[in-house]
């Protein structure tokens, strides 16, 4: 009971800090000055782990040897999850055509634009979203 109350009068102080002091706590506990940019919140959160640290104890020393573990394996090049795919330059001259709600919607591709119902749009997204009346992804919608 009385480590809690300690922790909530240390946490309680911390929030009531300026960030100038804030800094001088990261500077005393790390050695050297914060990253450039920190925000107030993460400061605190630096601050209050540190005294939860000094209450409670750190991490347990098993998952200590498993992140020095972690950090001193090589990085590998993980491949992203979603391969990067180019994108395709439609030649002018070509008809997009797409069934919505048992209508179908025929899209023209010119040099400079797209020309729907005899209008022209700057991209298939305007499209897609006057059609559905959502937002929608423009070459996903046309099937590209």
């Amino acid at each position: 009971m009385v480590i809690r109350n300690t922790l909530s009068t240390e946490f309680l102080q911390i929030s009531e800090e300026s960030r100038a002091e804030l800094i001088e706590r990261w500077f005393v506990e790390y050695g050297n000055p914060p990253p450039k940019g920190i925000s107030r919140r993460l400061l605190e959160y630096s601050a209050a782990y540190k005294v939860q640290v000094k209450n409670l104890g750190g991490l347990r020393p098993e998952t200590k040897r498993k992140l020095q573990r972690i950090a001193a394996t090589p990085k590998r090049n993980i491949a992203s999850p979603r391969p990067i795919v180019p994108r395709t330059r439609l030649a002018p001259g070509t008809r997009l055509v797409r069934e919505w709600h048992g209508k179908t919607y025929t899209v023209e591709v010119t040099e400079d634009d797209f020309v729907f119902e005899n209008s022209h749009y700057s991209s298939l997204s305007q499209i897609a979203r006057f059609v559905t009346g959502a937002r929608w992804s423009g070459p996903r919608f046309f099937g590209l």
